[in-house]
């Protein structure tokens, strides 16, 4: 592995980098959806048992022993409970565009990172075939034959690079749009959730 680290050239090193801060972004973004991830439908029943029977201080408590936006949007809505409707759903929203921030973090990392590393690879590929023509161009003034070893290094460089941008780049696409997957199906159980809580609060305050 080192070895064909060194025969790609000094384009290797940031191609690496780049591998090495997206797998980091990925692991991280992963536990974090992970812990975000609940059972949404037990937990609203839940809360709206507590709303209906007037146990506002218990929904509270649940929101608050409950990881994951969608408890988080749930008592900055129930906290308001005692406002109008608008005014509950500014809260959740509010709390929502607060929460899908924290979702979306260092997303725009991933995608960076799958569109900037082919493009190191073509970088490497140029640069690698320059260094063979220019190989060529040496041979060439002093009318010495050109044989395949002269041209292996820059060829070699050139096809490393390539290879190891598109493969990291692939590997992070499919990472981008699984989490970014994830965190849309979290952003519509949050909006389904916000709405069956003013309709709760609504429907108890007739």
């Amino acid at each position: 592995m080192w070895q064909m680290i060194r025969d790609g050239g000094p384009l290797m090193y940031p191609i690496i980098l780049c591998s090495v801060i997206a797998l980091a972004v990925t692991v991280e973004r992963m536990w974090h959806l992970f812990r975000a991830g609940i059972d949404t439908k037990k937990f609203m029943d839940a809360i709206t048992g507590s709303i209906k029977r007037n146990k506002i201080m218990q929904a509270v408590e649940l929101c608050d022993q409950t990881p994951g936006p969608v408890a988080h949007i749930m008592k900055a809505g129930i906290m308001r409970h005692d406002r109008s409707r608008i005014e509950i759903k500014e809260a959740i929203e509010d709390a929502g565009l607060h929460e899908v921030a924290r979702l979306e973090k260092n997303l725009n990392i991933l995608a960076t990172v799958a569109h900037i590393c082919p493009l190191l690879g073509l970088l490497g590929t140029v640069t690698g075939m320059v260094e063979a023509f220019q190989v060529i161009k040496e041979k060439a003034t002093i009318a010495s034959p050109v044989n395949p070893g002269d041209l292996a290094g820059g060829i070699s460089s050139a096809l490393i690079t390539t290879a190891a941008g598109l493969g990291i780049a692939i590997v992070f696409y499919v990472a981008y749009n699984y989490l970014v997957g994830r965190v849309e199906n979290i952003i519509l159980e949050m909006e389904q959730s916000a709405t069956d809580l003013i309709n709760t609060i609504s429907q108890k305050s007739y």
